[in-house]
Order: C-alpha cells, then sequence, then structure tokens
C-alpha cells in the first residue's frame, strides 16, 4: 500500500489486504481460539470483534499484534464486511468508528498523562484484547491496570506469551502492567483492584473505552458512582464518546468520508 497517498484517498484506494499471520495456525493458539468461539458470550467476544478493526484499520492505528488477538474468525468477518460494504458504496464502512474510538482514546490518554508529567495510574475497565501498555510510549511512569473477566484476561496472557516465544519485537511500555479479574458488574472490582496495588490517592486515567453500553443504565451508574466514591483524587475519566466526538474525530482521521 502506498502510504503517501493516505491523505486524500477513499476507502477503494485503502486495499485493507488480510494477512493471517502463521501464528494464528499454531495448535496452542488454535485451541484458544476455539475456546472463545465455543464458549464466550457476546459480550467477551466483543473484545476481539474490537481488535479485529484495529488490525484491519492498521494504515491509521500501530497495533501491530492486533491480528494475534482477533483471530482467524472475527478477522475474516469484518473483512467480507468490508469488501460488503465498499461494494455497496456503503456512507460508512465497517470497523472504521472503532478505528476512530481508538485513535481518540489514544489522544486523550497521552494529554492526560502529559499533563500529570507522565506519571499517573492508568485503569482500563472491560481491557479486553487492548494492547496500549505495549504501543503507547507515553504510559513509560505510569502503572497500568486491565480490568476484565478473568476468562478474558486468561486467553490473552496466553497469546501474548505464544507471541513472545515467536517475536523478539514485543515489550512493556509502561512501568507496570498489572491484570485484575473483575466483573464491572458486581461491586466488588474497585477492591479486587486495591488489593492489586491500586491506590486511590494518586492520579488516575480511567478508561471505560466500549464498555458503557453493553452495561444497563443501572450497571453503567453504579460504575460512575463507585470511581467517584472510592477514588477521590482522580485526575480524569474517559468514559464518554459522543457524536460529536466521532464526527470531529472522522473529518480529521478520514477526509474521504465527509
Amino acid at each position: 500500500m502506498d502510504r503517501s497517498k493516505q491523505g486524500n484517498a477513499s476507502p477503494e484506494d485503502h486495499e485493507l489486504e488480510l494477512t493471517l499471520p502463521n501464528l494464528l495456525f499454531t495448535k496452542t493458539v488454535r485451541e484458544l481460539y476455539a475456546k472463545i468461539v465455543n464458549e464466550w458470550d457476546f459480550l467477551r467476544k466483543s473484545a476481539c470483534q474490537t481488535a479485529a478493526a484495529r488490525a484491519l484499520w492498521k494504515h491509521v492505528i500501530h497495533d501491530p499484534l492486533a491480528h494475534v488477538l482477533a483471530g482467524e474468525t472475527y478477522l475474516i468477518n469484518l473483512h467480507e464486511k468490508i469488501k460488503k460494504d465498499r461494494h455497496n458504496n456503503a456512507r460508512e464502512i465497517s470497523g472504521v468508528i472503532l478505528a476512530v474510538r481508538t485513535l481518540w482514546f489514544d489522544s486523550k490518554i497521552e494529554a492526560v498523562v502529559d499533563s500529570l508529567g507522565g506519571a499517573a495510574q492508568v485503569v482500563l475497565l472491560g481491557a479486553g484484547m487492548d494492547l496500549r501498555a505495549y504501543r503507547l510510549s507515553c504510559l513509560k511512569e505510569s502503572d497500568v491496570f486491565e480490568v476484565d473477566f478473568p476468562e478474558v484476561l486468561q486467553v490473552k496472557a496466553a497469546l501474548l506469551e505464544e507471541t513472545l516465544e515467536s517475536t523478539e519485537h514485543l515489550w512493556l511500555m509502561e512501568k507496570s502492567l498489572t491484570r485484575v479479574a473483575a466483573d464491572i458488574r458486581e461491586n466488588d472490582w474497585v477492591e479486587k483492584l486495591q488489593t492489586s496495588g491500586f491506590v486511590p490517592e494518586k492520579n488516575t486515567v480511567w478508561i471505560l473505552e466500549g464498555i458503557i453500553y453493553y452495561l444497563s443504565n443501572s450497571q453503567a451508574m453504579q460504575v460512575l458512582k463507585i470511581v467517584g466514591e472510592k477514588c477521590t483524587l482522580t485526575h480524569s475519566s474517559l468514559s464518554r464518546f459522543h457524536e460529536q466526538s466521532i464526527n470531529n474525530a472522522l473529518k480529521c482521521y478520514f477526509p474521504f468520508l465527509q
């Protein structure tokens, strides 16, 4: 792909080629993804769908491991949707909003962490297959906490372990990374977070990316209430991605969609 033409390209010019890494076809990885496909519910599977969008919109998002975390099924499904959207001249191409959302959160995280002198606690609620701890250099002095269902974190850790064995180009960007197995729909997730080393009195950046709309209104309000009550000195809560944010980001990153 000729990146020099990216600025004024149309969707057709961005040929999102589907290249499946060999790692996806190893015995261990296939077993892990069989568990995802056969045992996970739609909420857990959404982590792989988001990773697929980050992988296939690689011309705007640098997430080299997204293919591995997305898996063959979700990569192929999204790739077929993108081809169909292009064929039908769809107003919005599948996955583009997820790509824009990722870029939006990346920029906000960098801005807030920088305003804190480069050091903070960064908590990702419903972290899924997020790899910001491995790709955002702005987190090098920060302590990152990933909170999600235990099975999601276990599979993610196993996939990353397999990746480490096959590449020398994977390393953590942040000061520390702690994975916290918890369901944020329950009321004990903050206790589990604190048991894992989180300090409420420290400046904290809260990331709720793509998770609020999977919660009921009462569950969402409870999560925000807990954040407010238990973490008295939190600096920022990044929980909303409004339509205006989407429109502004689309104009910035995808001028051909205007």
